[in-house]
């Protein structure tokens, strides 16, 4: 009777172990599906970039600080995306950049904004936006890319208010 109770209880567990997988992978799909193509595309290219990440760890190329930076970015990213394709109902992503703190340089050079005094939907440069910040192992400061015409727009502005 107990064997039989044991055999039947590691049935169950290897049967839940076999069966959890599946329902995260089917959970993670159907809260893509309300997406559109374009923004599905944009969380598929996330998935390959952690898939590369992973890769590379595994293949003991990278280090782990470096693995984990990136693991959190591409997290970040993500939660921004799900955020911005949920807020405006629209299957369209800007060109989104998430960078550290101590990152800043990399999209500003040499005289990047302090991170405490940037504001949502403040454009910087005219080139980025400031989107917000997202807690993924440490702070990301995430921005969206000023397309060309949005560019073009600011730079037109700032002419015309320059001129007397």
């Amino acid at each position: 009777m107990a064997t039989t109770r044991g055999r039947f209880l590691a049935f169950l567990l290897v049967a839940f172990c076999a069966l959890t997988p599946v329902h995260a992978k089917h959970t993670i799909q159907r809260s893509d599906d309300e997406f559109g193509p374009v923004v599905r595309a944009y969380l598929g290219y996330l998935k390959n970039e952690q898939e590369v990440v992973d890769d590379r760890v595994s293949r003991r190329e990278v280090s782990a600080n470096y693995y984990r930076r990136n693991s959190n970015r591409i997290r970040a990213l993500r939660q921004m995306a799900i955020r911005l394709a949920r807020e405006t109902h629209n299957d369209y992503l800007p060109e989104l950049e998430a960078v550290s703190g101590d990152e800043m340089n990399i999209l500003f050079g040499s005289n990047p904004p302090q991170p405490a005094s940037l504001k949502a939907g403040e454009v910087l440069r005219n080139t980025f936006r400031f989107l917000g910040t997202v807690r993924s192992g440490e702070t990301f400061y995430l921005f969206a890319r000023l397309d060309p015409y949005e560019q073009a727009e600011l730079n037109e502005k700032a002419s015309a208010v320059r001129r007397p």
